[in-house]
């Protein structure tokens, strides 16, 4: 099967895929196994050792690098892991320009793990051209999100891809929050995307891990150099069940977005909302790039309580019964969160609000429940 001629919704089944040699089994096996027999000493049948390849691991590698229009695939055992083996890509002395919205453990990774080693860090906002002089002798790598976490900025994924080029930069984008139904950025000049698994593409909030896909030989061929020698990978059983929520991803996405959309205008009709974030408004800084470069808006939505601190915001949020308090995103259940106490704590406060991260923001991750008995689960909430 010839993956260059099928689309999205039939690589989300059958992308990178094949039944199983032996048993002819339609789901990849779960090969739960930590070593392979060799037949003499260096020979034997393309697996040796389970962290440097496994069965169903490959199978979850060959999706995602499908459904992302790219040629090679990894998996780790979390978002912060596939990051982690991008950043070490690079060497003492080395700058990554990033957008300076973006999430919580991104930046902690960042700012208290990488920057001990050397590698010096610039955050900037993305959402204009301007960012581009930010570019020095020292850059090697773009990281961006887009949409964003939790602000849901639009960045443009082709403007950047340019800007990478002429100064040979790996250009990263992490792609959680759009997912490749939504959006797919190699096929717009990246050449590595990112995702945390564990959100949209796993679905059922029940595995972590973290994903890389690209379409350069030279960078594949370090990624799995380095997931090897680091050792965070993804285990068998994980990989089934992300493989297993992938299949899914099209019907689900759908669903998201449609209930996003519900959700996102309901909100910015209610006289207790100040603001609302989501890329499908017209209002939206960052809308006319997200029509151009995302199929839809997706299911994330932030807005702020008006005239709230904290106390007030914390209990709204905690209110909502259908919508579970918890962090995370992308599961077919709706959650909510506390971006500022929950999955941007970590960013130093004073950061935090420069980009619209204030006590009195919510983010939801809106699922795929009636969207009835959601909107009425919020109106109830904002009642308090």
């Amino acid at each position: 099967m010839d993956d260059k001629n099928l689309q999205i919704e039939t690589l989300a089944i059958h992308g990178g895929q094949q039944h199983d040699p032996s048993t002819g089994a339609v789901m990849p096996p779960i090969y739960q196994t930590s070593t392979y027999v060799q037949e003499y000493p260096g020979k034997h049948k393309g697996y040796e050792y389970s962290r440097s390849g496994n069965p169903t691991r490959t199978a979850l590698e060959n999706a995602i690098a499908s459904i992302e229009g790219g040629t090679h695939g990894a998996a780790f055992g979390s978002g912060l892991a596939a990051i982690d083996c991008m950043l070490k890509f690079l060497s003492p002395g080395d700058e990554v320009i990033a957008c300076n919205d973006l999430y919580g453990g991104t930046y902690r990774l960042f700012t208290k793990m990488f920057s001990n080693y050397g590698i010096q860090f610039k955050f900037v906002d993305m959402s204009n051209d301007q960012w581009h002089s930010a570019v020095s002798e020292s850059t090697k790598m773009l990281w961006m999100e887009t949409p964003t976490n939790p602000m849901l900025n639009v960045l443009d994924i082709e403007a950047a891809s340019k800007v990478a080029k002429a100064h040979e930069l790996i250009l990263v984008v992490d792609n959680t929050f759009a997912t490749p139904y939504l959006q797919r950025p190699l096929d717009l000049g990246a050449d590595v995307v990112m995702h945390s698994g564990t959100k949209y593409l796993g679905g059922h909030s029940d595995v972590v891990l973290g994903l890389l896909a690209t379409k350069n030989e030279a960078i594949a061929e370090k990624m799995y150099f380095i997931q090897n020698a680091s050792g965070a990978v993804l285990g068998p059983m994980d990989s089934f069940l992300a493989l297993r929520g992938i299949k899914t991803l099209h019907v689900r996405m759908d669903r998201h977005c449609e209930n996003g959309e519900a959700v996102a205008h309901f909100l910015g009709a209610h006289p207790a909302v100040a603001n609302v974030y989501w890329p499908g408004l017209k209002g939206h800084n960052g809308h006319e790039v997200a029509k151009r470069q995302m199929k839809k808006f997706g299911g994330m939505v932030s807005f702020t309580i008006k005239d709230a601190g904290f106390e007030k915001t914390a209990e709204v949020v905690s209110a909502l019964r259908v919508f579970t308090l918890a962090e995370s995103l992308g599961g077919v259940e709706s959650l909510a969160g506390h971006p500022a106490s929950m999955t941007h704590a970590s960013i130093p406060k004073e950061e935090r609000e420069k980009v619209g991260v204030t006590d009195n923001l919510i983010r939801l991750s809106v699922g795929i429940e009636n969207i009835n008995d959601l909107l009425a689960d919020l109106e109830q909430a904002l009642a308090k």
